[in-house]
């Protein structure tokens, strides 16, 4: 009954507010027509009509973020312009018709919208939505992002994030969709393509190679061209071809000694050799020069320094800066702003749809969550025969963990558990340190689950209390927890707070032992071999507590895959030991940084500059692991079932884009989805890791049934970038391809020869 009358009370408080905003508008002043409101136009056409019209001053306005307080008070802009949140803000020109740019972070739902006490749904971490390894579902999170943002008054989304994981004790691993750039690419286009379709403009982040949050406005990320164009940067430009993404958000940290946002070298290869026809805009407080910055590529620059303001308008006149490149800066955003549609179809007030959001993000959760072991097939459980569960740890009993920083989305009804109130009084403790916990209470779902079992809860502080409940329980289900935020990194990748030892005591005392992991990305697990089963969970929003429920009783077939490696150890790292801001002293002072004042200065881990080395080039993720023939904990692409698939009959239909069709069946009892997965193995010649995923696809099958499946494998994905030539070559030799479901379980391969 409860939730009827929730669903009517939001059915109706919605269909109130769209009945509201549509009677406002036959009431509005109609738009005034200008030259360039003819659609026919080509976006280059229209905006190049509005910088006719432009004076210096205006053009300045348009490339220059007002500063951090100015986001919360009205700008100096004129009439009609305001920023409606923190996100970020350009006042438009009212007199043109050119609206304000109203920025959101949008990685995992609208964030901070409870700062204005609005309502936005917490969707499950963008690692998880990359686990889901679903293009259908990308799109489908990307119109429900898109929707709550316009909903909102935002024009501009400010994600999706796709940074390989070089580094996986990255603060931020869990804002991205993993160490692939085929995978992270295609994901994260969906995505965008999505909400470009409603009419935002849409931007891909950190370009590029920001690969750690400690220490990243003084980190230089040393890399080679090549290995930066076959990873960090390929991600990149498979998302802009799949999505038309209008904006580029260049990132803190240096790029072989010059930082990303003047970097001639990266926003030439974007703006050249990608075709991309949008802005680059500055992470927050990441400009760091006037003249060189917009000389290389930079067209915004956000808050946190004053390069673009007044200086740059003094080296406009000064000839330091020619009117063209000003005029090629302004352009960009005008032609972005026409062709994103922002201007011909504005956002309107509305209500979001509560009920579609608790739907995409629980079936995010269900379709990315990965069943990593399940020893004796003790899961699922069976509610009908099941008498007791012991429930312990990781706050359970009142919801689920979600990742910290900017991409924050504000808790529904506030966290579930209160943190200290001494962090709250330290912004920057609060940006970083906060654990903000979603109201889905796993236990209470459980509960829901087995309604005539003991479903009993230890919060897991003291590991002798839980392993007593665990030992009276038939099954013992231990939740561990692994904060992660924008602005830190993690010390290592083992559980914080002694849950190791927790798990440990609990599989000793209960031989049904589960633990579901609520982690931003990789962790190392000790106790494996003494539980009976493991389910990766990432961070899963606001429907987890539900959606972890329907997969432990099997009311949902696990079906997520891993989109990066488990490694055994931080020894087997490419950089065991994580690279942070030396201390400073003498010989290595703090330098002077403009974007960099106050909190969010120390956020970046402010330092003496230094320098990590990705000396593993071409090497990333399995590909390292592959290449240094070392053991992992699981696979990139791995992934369980209740069910089991086997693959049969490979044939390659070669040509420029050859097609490997091949067969999968469910040889089990129940209805499953696997991940067909293709890798190819290039000649010898091309100095290339053993393989690198080339394509995959969702196969859903009942019991019993076989598919056969057909996936194509485009040429570019089998060339590499010759850095001599400045090109993409296809080497000649042999190419086999392997087929399976995970990338080290392959049973199926053939070769061609180019």
């Amino acid at each position: 009954m409860k939730v009827r009358i929730t669903f009517s009370v939001v059915l109706v408080t919605t269909l109130i507010a769209g009945v509201v905003a549509f009677a406002q508008i036959p009431g509005m002043t109609p738009p005034k027509h200008y030259a360039w409101s003819d659609k026919t136009l080509s976006p280059d056409a229209r905006a190049d009509m509005v910088i006719k019209e432009l004076t210096l001053d205006e053009k300045i306005q348009f490339l220059h973020g007002l500063g951090w307080n100015a986001m919360f008070m009205p700008p100096e802009s004129g009439p009609g312009t305001r920023a409606i949140s923190a996100g970020g803000f350009i006042p438009g020109v009212p007199r043109l018709g050119i609206p304000d740019l109203q920025m959101t972070d949008s990685v995992e739902g609208v964030s901070g919208a409870g700062d204005k006490g609005r309502y936005a749904t917490a969707l499950p971490s963008a690692e998880a939505m990359a686990a889901a390894w679903d293009p259908a579902l990308s799109y489908e999170i990307g119109t429900l992002l898109g929707h709550e943002m316009r909903a909102m008054g935002f024009n501009m989304s400010l994600g999706s994030g796709i940074n390989m994981i070089r580094e996986p004790r990255d603060g931020r691993t869990f804002e991205y969709k993993g160490e692939d750039p085929l995978l992270a690419g295609t994901l994260a286009g969906q995505e965008l393509k999505a909400e470009k379709a409603l009419h935002l403009i849409t931007d891909l982040k950190h370009y590029a190679v920001n690969d750690q949050d400690a220490g990243r406005i003084v980190v230089n990320s040393i890399i080679g061209k090549r290995a930066m164009r076959e990873s960090d940067l390929l991600a990149f430009q498979i998302a802009l071809k799949d999505s038309g993404a209008g904006a580029f958000m260049c990132s803190y940290n240096r790029i072989n000694g010059i930082y990303a946002c003047e970097n001639p070298y990266t926003l030439g290869v974007l703006k050249n050799d990608f075709g991309f026809k949008g802005f680059v805009v500055s992470d927050w407080g990441g400009t760091q020069s006037t003249v060189n910055a917009a000389l290389a590529g930079l067209d915004i620059e956000m808050p946190g320094n004053d390069s673009f303001g007044e200086p740059l308008k003094k080296a406009v006149e000064a000839g330091q800066v020619p009117m063209d490149r000003l005029n090629d800066m302004v352009h960009r955003i005008l032609r972005t702003e026409f062709d994103s549609g922002i201007v011909d179809d504005p956002p309107h007030p509305d209500s979001p749809n509560v009920m579609q959001g608790f739907k995409v993000a629980q079936k995010t959760e269900e379709h990315g969550a990965v069943l990593l072991k399940n020893e004796g097939n003790v899961l699922p459980l069976s509610a009908a025969s099941i008498q007791s569960i012991a429930v312990i740890g990781g706050h359970a009993d009142v919801g689920v963990l979600s990742g910290g920083g900017s991409s924050q989305v504000s808790p529904a009804g506030g966290n579930a558990v209160p943190p200290p109130p001494e962090l709250l009084k330290n912004p920057l403790a609060s940006f970083m340190l906060v654990e903000v916990y979603h109201r889905s209470a796993p236990l209470k779902s459980m509960q829901e689950k087995a309604p005539h079992a003991m479903v009993q809860f230890d919060p897991g502080t003291d590991p002798a209390s839980a392993a007593a409940l665990a030992k009276k329980s038939q099954v013992a289900v231990v939740f561990a927890v692994q904060h992660a935020s924008e602005g830190m990194d993690l010390a290592n990748l083992s559980l914080p707070g002694n849950q190791d030892a927790l798990i440990e005591a609990v599989a000793a005392a209960n031989p049904h032992t589960i633990v579901v992991l609520e982690t931003g990305g990789a962790v190392i697990m000790p106790w494996l071999d003494k539980v009976a089963a493991v389910v990766e969970a990432w961070y899963p929003g606001i429907r987890g507590g539900q959606a972890i429920a329907n997969l432990l009783f099997g009311d949902v077939n696990p079906s997520g895959r891993l989109p990066l490696t488990f490694p055994r150890s931080e020894a087997d790292l490419p950089h065991p030991i994580h690279l942070a801001p030396p201390k400073p002293d003498a010989e290595h002072p703090v330098p002077k940084l403009a974007g960099a004042p106050g909190m969010i200065g120390m956020a970046m881990g402010i330092g003496p500059f230094f320098d990590v080395h990705y000396d593993e080039g071409l090497k990333v993720g399995y590909k390292w692991y592959d290449a240094e023939n070392k053991a992992v904990l699981f696979p990139f692409g791995f992934g369980l079932s209740y069910t089991t698939f086997a693959y049969s009959g490979l044939t390659v239909a070669p040509g420029d884009s050859p097609i490997a069709s091949f067969t999968v069946k469910n040889t089990g009892k129940r209805a499953g989805i696997e991940t067909a997965q293709v890798y190819a193995s290039l000649p010898d010649a091309a100095g290339e890791p053993p393989k690198r995923l080339v394509g995959w696809t969702k196969v859903e099958l009942a019991p019993g049934e076989s598919k056969q499946v057909s996936i194509p494998v485009s040429r570019d994905r089998l060339t590499i970038f010759d850095e001599a030539s400045d090109s993409w070559k296809l080497t000649p030799g042999e190419y086999t391809l392997r087929v399976g479901g995970s990338s080290r379980d392959l049973p199926l391969q053939k070769t061609i020869t180019y």
